[in-house]
C-alpha cells in the first residue's frame, strides 16, 4: 500500500519542484522615423461688396480706415445681395456714409471663414486703394464672430481693433501663440457683444475668448452682454455709433510703441 502511494506521489511531487517554463515575450517592433512631403494647392474665389466713403476720389493723397465685415451662416452662397441683409452693408445700402473704406465678403455655400483667402482679400484691397495700414478694423457676427476671433489671433498684427458678435473661438490658440503673435495680442483692443439669452452661440462662448486674452495679458479688452437679447444681438450693436467711434480712435501701433 505504501509503494502505492509513493507511486501515486511521486509524479505530483516531481510537477512541484520541476520549474515552471516561461515563454518569453516577443521584443515589441522598433520605432521608425518617417516623413511625408505634401503638397496642398487651390484655387478659389472670394467675391466681395465694396464701399467707399463718398468723398473718397475727391479727397487725393488722402488714406482712409478700413472695415472688414464677416457676415453669418445664414448668408453664404453665390447671391451678394445677402450680405447687405445685416450690420454695415445693410446700413451702406441704406444710405450710410461710412468714413471709412468698407468690405464684405462672402462666405460659399456650406463653408466657413477661412484665415488664407480673407488674409489675401485684405492684401489685394490694401494694394488697390488708398487703405491707411495702421486703421484697419475686423468685425463679424455669428459666424462671422467666430471668423472674427480665428483671422484676428491668426493675425493679431494686422488689425487695429476687432469687435466680434455673437462669436466664440479656440482658447488654445491664444494659449499656445508664439511669442510675436502673443506681444501683438497684447496690443489688439477688442469689444465683443454678445446676447444673455442666445439660443444658439452661448454666452460663455464670448466669456471664455475675453477671458483667455485677459490672461494673456491684453489690457483692452471688454465685453457688452445685452440682458434681454437673445441671438441677434448685433443689430443694436451695429446702429450704435459709439461703436464705430471706438473702432476708428485705434491705431495699430508698432512693438515700440511708435
Amino acid at each position: 500500500m505504501k509503494a502505492t502511494l509513493h507511486l501515486l506521489l511521486a509524479p505530483c511531487l516531481l510537477a512541484w519542484i520541476t520549474p515552471v517554463r516561461v515563454h518569453a515575450q516577443p521584443s515589441p517592433p522598433p520605432l521608425t522615423e518617417a516623413s511625408l512631403t505634401y503638397e496642398i494647392k487651390r484655387t478659389d474665389e472670394i467675391r466681395y461688396l465694396l464701399a467707399l466713403p463718398r468723398d473718397y476720389d475727391t479727397a487725393a493723397g488722402k488714406k482712409w480706415p478700413l472695415m472688414l465685415f464677416l457676415h453669418g451662416a445664414g448668408e453664404r452662397g453665390n447671391n451678394l445681395q445677402l450680405v447687405t441683409v445685416h450690420g454695415p452693408p445693410k446700413l451702406a445700402k441704406n444710405g450710410t456714409n461710412f468714413p471709412f473704406i468698407l468690405v464684405a465678403p462672402q462666405c460659399p455655400a456650406g463653408q466657413r471663414w477661412e484665415t488664407e483667402p480673407l488674409r489675401q482679400l485684405l492684401e489685394s484691397v490694401t494694394k488697390q486703394h488708398a487703405v491707411d495700414e495702421s486703421r484697419v478694423y475686423l468685425t463679424g457676427l455669428s459666424m462671422g464672430g467666430y471668423g472674427t476671433w480665428k483671422l484676428a489671433l491668426a493675425h493679431p498684427e494686422k488689425f487695429a481693433a476687432i469687435a466680434p458678435i455673437c462669436g466664440g473661438g479656440e482658447r488654445i490658440d491664444v494659449l499656445l501663440a508664439s511669442r510675436e503673435r502673443a506681444a501683438a495680442l497684447r496690443r489688439l483692443p477688442v469689444w465683443a457683444f454678445h446676447g444673455a439669452k442666445d439660443p444658439v452661440v452661448p454666452l460663455e462662448e464670448s466669456e471664455r475668448m475675453v477671458e483667455a486674452l485677459k490672461k494673456a495679458g491684453v489690457k483692452d479688452v471688454r465685453l457688452t452682454v445685452y440682458p434681454e437679447a437673445q441671438h441677434d444681438s448685433w443689430t443694436q450693436t451695429y446702429e450704435n455709433p459709439e461703436l464705430y467711434s471706438w473702432l476708428l480712435k485705434h491705431r495699430l501701433m508698432s512693438p515700440n510703441g511708435g
